[in-house]
């Protein structure tokens, strides 16, 4: 695989010894009991709300990580990360919808939940999903749990959970994954701290919620250098780092063998406005730094992929999302988030979705290089064509090799002449992709959960709107 690599080993090596500086002497904003004692118990000291974690600690909880994390999906296919391979998902959690033919945005309703997942169900490049839009049309305090229950049973791909912040709302999701299969296998977390360095007592109790259940765990911190993390790229990767980790400890106390991965999230401050930048090449670069420091401590690893601030499907939106996709493929990310993310995660469209299923197709191909042997090298070949004035497209060397996959042959970019893209209405990519959308929901049917599963997943939901609206 060819990689970029920005940070050397020295360079990693220092990130790590000031992250535990800063666990061990600043300390994480920590006011939980529960979560408190634990960690007093082997040897962390209290500081006022500070809970200073020891180096030895966070040691100990990375210690025995798994290096692979296995994600189920309805159909027993099975997304490994940290087998080598570049998974991809969807951004999570977009509010609003933009239509390409329109120029317009509207909110995010259930239905949109239900349709997200089956688009990304048809999408080869797009292996594991995560439930796409926040729902306008429902309370608050069930979005997660109802983004959940209308992305089950539209996909059969692994479901990656969406954000929670209580332990109930994890309580409530497994209880839905078990209707589809046993939790730990069919169901991943991702709970985010609060930059910098404070874990809020319900997101605590969470995490510990999600440990005792042995779901996999993903802590996510969303810090942006600037604003809520340091400016430098090093500090902001270094207090990421520091979140991370904290989290895994807090994990790890409840469930020493909890599988876990590493997520990062960094994002970069707009000097102008005061906004997050999700677009700009510095997040590329520290996502491939985050790859690093996850691989340096054995762990598989999720970033930042397909990302940009863009609000259309113009010119800054694909270079910004390609860009920031291929740096830390490249880099070794064993999962790339962003399908269909625009607007800095605000908003999404199902053409960008069918869009950067394309994307991904590229970076994989950019990420397997090519091989240079023998046969590869072509030199009979050369010779033949040579000695018969014929054209390489009638050897069969070079259909060999276009059947191998030597060439990405794309379906949306454009490769035809002027002549032909005129005559065909100079229809262009966005076009494509959203004829191709609309195709697929019209015609993509997935294998549908019971009429049983349906009705506990009802009963589920219901319970928990009485609880949590209560």
């Amino acid at each position: 695989m060819f990689e970029i690599i920005p940070l050397s080993s020295e360079d990693i090596e220092a990130i790590h010894e000031a992250t535990l500086q800063i666990l061990s002497e600043v300390g994480i904003i920590l006011t939980y009991p529960v979560a408190r004692e634990m960690l007093s118990d082997v040897g962390a000291q209290m500081v006022g709300d500070r809970v200073c974690i020891p180096a030895d600690v966070v040691k100990s909880a990375l210690a025995g990580c798994p290096s692979t994390l296995s994600v189920g999906g309805r159909d027993g296919k099975i997304a490994n990360l940290g087998d080598g391979s570049l998974h991809w998902h969807n951004l999570g959690g977009a509010r609003d919808v933009y239509d390409p033919v329109t120029g317009q945005i509207r909110a995010a309703t259930v239905k949109d939940v239900a349709d997200a997942a089956r688009l990304l169900d048809a999408l080869p490049n797009c292996t594991t999903v995560t439930p796409f839009f926040t729902p306008q049309d429902v309370p608050g305090a069930l979005m997660s749990l109802a983004m959940y229950r209308h992305t089950l049973p539209h996909t059969l791909k692994p479901i990656h959970g969406p954000g929670v912040q209580t332990a109930a709302e994890v309580e409530y999701m497994v209880r839905m994954a078990e209707v589809v299969g046993p939790p730990p296998e069919v169901l991943s977390l991702g709970i985010s701290p609060i930059s910098p360095l404070t874990f809020p007592d319900q997101l605590t109790a969470a995490i510990l919620e999600t440990a005792r259940h042995g779901i996999p765990f993903g802590p996510l911190p969303c810090p942006t250098a600037g604003t809520t993390a340091p400016i430098t790229l090093a500090g902001a990767l270094t207090q990421q780092n520091a979140e991370v980790l904290a989290g895994i400890v807090l994990a790890r106390l409840v469930n020493p063998e909890l599988p876990v991965y590493y997520c990062g999230r960094l994002a970069m401050l707009e000097p102008r406005g005061g906004g997050s930048v999700w677009g700009g090449v510095e997040l590329g670069l520290v996502s491939a730094g985050t790859v690093q420091i996850a691989h340096y401590y054995g762990l598989p690893v999720n970033v930042y992929g397909l990302s940009t601030n863009a609000h259309d499907l113009g010119l800054q939106n694909g270079y910004e999302r390609a860009l920031n996709a291929a740096i830390p493929a490249l880099a070794g990310a064993d999962e790339l988030s962003g399908i269909g993310e625009m607007a800095a995660g605000v908003m999404g469209s199902f053409a960008q979705m069918v869009i950067d299923d394309e994307i991904a197709a590229s970076v994989r191909r950019l990420r397997r290089g090519f091989t240079v042997n023998a046969d590869s090298l072509a030199v009979d070949v050369i010779a033949n064509v040579m000695d018969g004035g014929r054209n390489f497209i009638s050897e069969m060397h070079t259909v060999k090799y276009l059947r191998a996959g030597e060439l990405l042959v794309t379906k949306l970019a454009e490769r035809r002449g002027w002549d032909e893209w005129q005559k065909s209405g100079r229809e262009g990519m966005v076009e494509r992709a959203q004829g191709k959308a609309a195709k697929i929901l019209a015609e993509h049917k997935v294998e549908p959960l019971s009429e049983a599963q349906e009705v506990e997943l009802d009963v589920i939901l219901g319970a928990a709107e009485r609880e949590l609206k209560g």
